[in-house]
C-alpha cells in the first residue's frame, strides 16, 4: 500500500503509478465491505468537494454526493449554466477560489478538444486536488469501478480477455473517454486487450500508443480489430458501448450518419455466445436499449451492470479519502 497520496490530482489514471492504483482498490475494497456491515467511515468529517458539471450526470453526481456523505463531509454540486462561470469566470478563477473555499474539486467537462485542457488548467490553480469525473479524453473513476468489478467477477485481471468494442447508438454522440480510460487501465493490469471499432470510430493516437507501451510493459497483450466478431470471440469480459467518430468529423449530425451503418452492431444473445463460457457483459450506464444492447442481455445471467454502477461509490470514496 502507497501512502502520501494527500493532495494528488485525479484526471488520468495513467499519471498513477500501479502500486498506487491498487491502494486505491485496496481501499475501496475495505470501505464497500465496511458500508456493507454498516460500519461507519467519517475520515473526511467537515470536509467539502465542489462538484462542477459542465455536462448532465445521473450516477456520477448521485455516487460523488453520496459517497462525500458516507465518508463525513459534504459535496456541494455546482452547475456551469446557472453560475457566473457562464459569463466569464475563468478556469484560473473556479481553481483559486474553490480551491480557497472546499477540500476537492471535482469537474465533469466533456466538450471535445477542451474539456482535459480546462480540468487540467483548473489543477494548476487549486491548491487542493482536482478529480476529473469525465472530460473529452478519460474517464478514470469510471475506469476504476470497471477494474475492481473485473478483479472480484473474474480474479486475476492478468488472465482476463477483455473486449473493448464500438457499439450503435442513437442517443447522441457519445464520448471517447469510457473506452478511452478502459484500455489504458485494463493494460496496464495485464489483461489481454482487444479493442472492435470500425474505422471511422478510431480513438486517440497517443492513447492506443500509451495502451500498447502499457500491454508490453506489464505482460499481457493489445490488439485492434474492425470485426465486431472477432473482439467477442471467447472473451471474459464483452464491453461494448457507443462513442462518436470523432477522429473522422467534429460535425454531430455527420457522425450520426456514419455510426448509422453500424446498426448491426449490437450485442444481443447470439453475439455473446461467441464469448467465452463464463462472459460477463459491462457497459457503464445508461445504455440505449435494444440498440446497443438487448433486453435479454443487459438483464441477463451475464451481465454485472449493476454491480459496475455500485463500484463507482466505492473506487471514488477511496480516491477522495486517499487525497483529500
Amino acid at each position: 500500500m502507497i501512502t502520501g497520496l494527500r493532495g494528488r490530482d485525479m484526471i488520468t489514471t495513467q499519471e498513477w503509478t500501479t502500486e498506487e492504483l491498487d491502494t486505491v482498490l485496496e481501499v475501496a475494497k475495505r470501505l464497500k465491505m465496511d458500508r456493507a456491515m454498516g460500519v461507519p467511515h467519517p475520515v473526511l468529517r467537515d470536509k467539502v468537494l465542489a462538484m462542477l458539471f459542465f455536462f448532465s450526470s445521473t450516477r456520477t453526481r448521485a455516487s460523488f454526493e453520496a459517497g462525500m456523505a458516507q465518508l463525513g463531509g459534504h459535496a456541494q454540486f455546482i452547475e456551469s449554466k446557472s453560475t457566473q462561470i457562464a459569463h466569464g469566470d475563468t478556469a484560473k478563477e473556479i481553481g483559486v477560489i474553490l480551491g480557497r473555499y472546499n477540500d476537492g474539486i471535482a469537474i465533469r467537462q466533456v466538450d471535445w478538444g477542451s474539456g482535459n485542457s480546462y480540468i487540467r488548467d483548473v489543477a494548476e490553480a487549486s491548491r487542493v486536488p482536482v478529480l476529473n469525473m469525465q472530460c473529452d479524453r478519460y474517464h478514470p473513476f469510471q475506469a476504476l469501478a470497471d477494474l475492481l468489478t473485473i478483479v472480484e467477477k473474474k480474479g486475476d485481471p492478468r488472465e482476463v480477455t477483455l473486449d473493448v468494442s464500438y457499439a450503435y447508438a442513437s442517443s447522441y454522440q457519445k464520448p471517447l473517454s469510457v473506452p478511452q480510460s478502459l484500455i489504458l487501465l485494463a493494460t496496464r493490469f495485464g489483461m489481454q486487450v482487444r479493442l472492435a471499432r470500425p474505422p471511422e470510430f478510431a480513438l486517440m493516437p497517443d492513447v492506443v500508443e500509451s495502451a500498447r507501451a502499457n500491454a508490453e510493459s506489464a505482460g499481457g497483450s493489445f490488439e485492434v480489430t474492425e470485426s465486431f466478431e472477432d473482439g467477442i470471440r471467447d472473451a471474459d469480459v464483452v464491453y461494448a458501448k457507443s462513442w462518436g467518430a470523432m477522429l473522422t468529423t467534429t460535425d454531430e449530425g455527420e457522425s450520426a450518419s456514419i455510426g448509422a451503418r453500424y446498426q448491426d452492431w449490437i450485442i444481443d444473445e447470439d453475439r455473446m455466445a461467441l464469448a467465452g463460457p463464463n462472459a460477463i457483459y459491462m457497459h457503464p450506464l445508461p445504455a440505449d436499449r435494444n440498440i446497443e444492447v438487448t433486453d435479454a442481455v443487459i438483464d441477463g445471467p451475464q451481465s454485472v451492470v449493476y454491480d459496475q454502477a455500485e463500484n463507482r461509490l466505492h473506487v471514488q470514496k477511496a480516491v477522495m479519502a486517499l487525497t483529500m
